[in-house]
């Protein structure tokens, strides 16, 4: 989660709350975390040993969790009765920017395969301690978290705080409810999505 239960309650100025009230709005912290995510198209806690996929032919990876701190490991398949083959020696790679994986080749020239690779990557969320190597979450995000969520708990049961759409397919409906995000959110939200060209 983006933030702590302590962190909002001291945004909101709660020094007594009861056990409901609490798990609501870790509950609230939660579903928040997991839109910033969605929006952002990306993971923002660190994550280890993580595979990304890509085609073989690819030479640019941009994988969902980052930033990138390590690589480990490169693997391809070109069917499924051989399944996922390691490749060694590791091919030549830079980290570029902590966000792209170059490759000094594709690890398939014929423009078949999928590939996979290993790494760790993300921020360290608030309440972990931070190592070497590794990146803290940046304080705007979690900012923005703590005030999407204290605008959810001051605008509980208030239409104008969500969104709910009807999503229809092959005669299957989905309601979908979504939290408005501020507007102030949303802009901090744009310096940390997932940019894929």
């Amino acid at each position: 989660m983006l933030t702590q239960l302590e962190t909002v309650k001291a945004r909101l100025g709660l020094t007594d709350t009861d056990a409901a009230t609490e798990a609501r709005i870790t509950y609230a912290i939660a579903a928040i975390s997991a839109q910033f995510e969605r929006r952002c198209d990306r993971v923002f806690g660190r994550t280890e040993d993580a595979w990304e996929e890509f085609n073989a032919d690819e030479t640019e990876i941009r994988p969902t969790c980052y930033p990138i701190e390590s690589v480990s490991a490169f693997e391809v398949k070109f069917n499924e009765a051989d399944g996922w083959q390691a490749i060694t020696p590791t091919p030549a790679f830079v980290i570029r920017r902590g966000t792209v994986i170059s490759l000094t080749w594709p690890l398939s020239r014929c423009g078949q395969g999928q590939a996979r690779v290993r790494y760790t990557g993300g921020y360290v969320l608030p309440g972990d301690s931070v190592a070497d190597g590794q990146t803290a979450l940046p304080a705007d995000l979690e900012q923005a978290c703590v005030e999407q969520v204290s605008f959810w708990y001051t605008n509980e049961g208030r239409s104008p705080a969500v969104t709910v759409a009807q999503v229809s397919a092959g005669g299957n409906s989905i309601t979908q409810v979504m939290l408005d995000l501020l507007p102030q959110v949303q802009t901090v939200l744009g310096l940390y999505a997932r940019c894929l060209w």
